[in-house]
């Protein structure tokens, strides 16, 4: 069986334990993966990928650019990079971070003539390495981009679990952005659940995972 199968056996024990009937999907992070393993696993029909860094994303999709790859950027933004992420085009940038990166990337989107839809990413543990709006922020600056950031089409939320091997601690960080997402209105992504705490992430209403390591195993 290979890593895809098991970790698609996996998903579908955790919608059974919940009675989810809703397809989550996949994002594969391939931030460790080089070519051969992206199309590896894009021929076993894994479609979409993510990636961290716009330098990555930008080799990984010249070399792969005959696959029909659905790209996904999901790691922390730089200003200084915006331009250049916004030419590679990706499907959905999971990782808006702030009220300014969202107007930073409206003004460039609005000059270049295109549209984007994104995630608000919610530090929903407050841990300070994170990036992210405060839970208790996050339902305004969201309404505020939909209101102010045309050209940035947010769809949902985003959030690392807590940095912990306590379940409990993580369970609350997914919780939290489950309300917040609950309170957006038109509101259809939830992304949030890695290899490490996946299930745990479905059980809390995740319908959009990002899983890296156990999909590229060395």
């Amino acid at each position: 069986m290979s890593a895809l199968q098991e970790a698609l056996e996996r998903v579908d024990r955790a919608k059974r334990a919940r009675a989810r009937t809703e397809d989550i999907k996949i994002v594969a992070a391939s931030k460790y993966a080089n070519a051969d393993q992206i199309a590896k696993l894009y021929s076993q029909e894994q479609l979409a990928f993510g990636e961290n860094k716009t330098q990555d994303f930008e080799l990984k999709l010249t070399a792969l650019k005959t696959l029909a790859i659905e790209w996904h950027f999901i790691g922390a933004l730089q200003t200084n990079k915006i331009n250049k992420l916004i030419a590679l085009r990706p499907a959905l940038i999971h990782s808006i971070d702030s009220l300014k990166t969202a107007q930073a990337f409206n003004d460039r989107l609005l000059r270049a003539n295109q549209t984007q839809r994104a995630l608000l990413q919610i530090n929903a543990a407050k841990e300070p390495t994170k990036s992210g709006v405060l839970p208790e922020k996050a339902i305004d600056i969201y309404n505020e981009i939909v209101s102010t950031c045309l050209a940035l089409k947010l769809e949902g939320v985003m959030t690392i679990g807590a940095h912990t091997d306590d379940q409990k601690t993580i369970q609350n960080s997914f919780e939290i952005t489950r309300k917040i997402y609950d309170q957006i209105s038109n509101a259809k992504t939830i992304s949030m659940g890695m290899s490490g705490d996946f299930e745990l992430a479905i059980a809390c209403g995740a319908n959009m995972l990002r899983l890296g390591s156990i999909l590229f195993k060395r």
